[in-house]
């Protein structure tokens, strides 16, 4: 009987070693997780499944969205140049640079806000008119969801 147990106490000792000295594997680029869609991706997917656009409709909305992110790089550039530009001014307490900044990264969001704002209007105008009803619909009920969150 001591010897069947001494057997079973070195066995379940052997049996934790060997699960305890495994490492997990290297991860591989081929079982690299996903990159996740980014929230604006997916919700502009999801509209146009909501939609219901027809394949040339998929395929404008997506060069006027592509126009979009391509005239809005150098914007977006900048708006970079200047949040850094910020975070300095912010450091060294410098008042005026700090309102000059702020005024400036102002000026360059609304270029990117009327940019976008051009193309959903060139969107939009690419909808039938039960489609413009049901975009109607989603945008009042997002701004619903919008005002509930907000308070």
């Amino acid at each position: 009987m001591t010897n069947s147990f001494v057997r079973l106490a070195m066995a379940g000792a052997l049996a934790m070693g060997l699960a305890f000295a495994q490492t997990a594997a290297p991860q591989t680029p081929a079982a690299a997780p996903a990159k996740k869609a980014k929230p604006a991706a997916k919700l502009r997917k999801r509209l146009m499944k909501q939609l219901e656009l027809n394949a040339a409709q998929k395929q404008q909305a997506k060069e006027i969205f592509q126009q979009v992110k391509t005239a809005n790089q150098p914007v977006r550039a900048e708006l970079k140049q200047n949040h850094e530009s910020l975070a300095a001014a912010i450091r060294s307490n410098n008042v005026s640079q700090i309102n000059q900044l702020t005024q400036d990264r102002a000026n360059l969001m609304a270029k990117t806000l009327s940019t976008r704002s051009q193309a959903m209007a060139k969107f939009y105008a690419t909808l039938t008119p039960d489609q413009k009803t049901k975009a109607d619909q989603i945008q009042q009920k997002m701004a619903k969801r919008s005002q509930k969150v907000k308070g």
